[in-house]
């Protein structure tokens, strides 16, 4: 019997250990488009959705003209607590205890940025179009969104059925929702043109080596044990696989994620 299993790490403690990796990841080109967006306006009040232990804040408060009031959301109250206490000096912030998927148009009202970090593929496709709707007059900033490829180096003949299983993973029905996973970027973008807004789009990859190991140690265990999850008939292969992998001291890891930039027509 395989002895895969999904990550026994708490979230704030994945989130904490993928934080240097996801700031190195995100687009600098599309902060800095927004900056220039902004110009020297003071006062932006911009809004986190599902703010994790606020690293996307952290990434991005330095990035923006000040002064900032950030409202962070997040619907577990510990990481909203640790996510308020991380703020950067200089940025003003309160916390949301709210389910994000619920964000319509006049929650938004005076917000002047909407931005998120590897969220778009947990929704669905009708979560993700009341968002778009809601964000319509805003502009938005998202980060980090999987698009269902990795590459390994070097290569091995399991790694192809793993990533194929753990895609299928991230498009799952879960609870009667089923999520967008890798689809989620594009979708986005088309809900967003559809608006009328300009949307600009750039690859934010995790590019992993000897530095990382606890992190790609950490990320290979979940990928294997969602791909399982998904068909539990890769479970045969799949303990020898991971220790070979996790053995593998030279192993290189690209993760590929999007980020996307939308501002809406006329945005101020």
């Amino acid at each position: 019997m395989s002895q895969i299993s999904n990550s026994t790490m708490y979230p704030a403690e994945w989130l904490s250990l993928r934080e240097d990796a996801d700031a190195a990841a995100r687009s600098d080109e599309l902060a800095q488009s927004l900056r220039a967006h902004f110009g020297d306006r003071p006062g932006l009040i911009i809004r986190d959705l599902g703010c994790g232990i606020g690293s996307m804040g952290r990434w991005l408060a330095a990035r923006l003209p000040g002064p900032q009031h950030w409202i962070l959301h997040d619907r577990d109250p510990g990481l909203l607590s640790r996510a308020v206490a991380g703020m950067p000096r200089g940025v003003t912030v309160t916390g949301e205890l709210q389910d994000i998927t619920r964000l319509r148009v006049n929650d938004l009202s005076g917000t002047s940025l909407v931005t998120a970090s590897a969220l778009l593929d947990l929704l669905t496709a009708e979560e993700l179009a009341a968002l778009a709707e809601a964000c319509a007059k805003t502009p938005v900033l998202f980060a980090l969104s999987v698009v269902g490829q990795v590459e390994l180096d070097p290569f091995d003949e399991f790694d192809d059925e793993v990533s194929k299983a753990f895609n299928a993973h991230q498009r799952r029905v879960t609870q009667g929702r089923r999520l967008l996973g890798p689809d989620a970027a594009g979708t986005a973008a088309e809900l967003f043109q559809r608006q009328g807004a300009t949307v600009h789009r750039r690859p934010s990859p995790w590019r992993l080596g000897r530095d990382d190991a606890a992190l790609i140690a950490e990320w290979l265990r979940g990928w294997v044990a969602a791909a399982v999850e998904e068909q539990p008939e890769l479970a045969e292969h799949a303990d020898a696989y991971l220790e070979r992998r996790l053995g593998d001291s030279e192993l290189a890891i690209v993760v590929h994620h999007e980020d996307l930039l939308a501002l809406p027509a006329g945005a101020a």
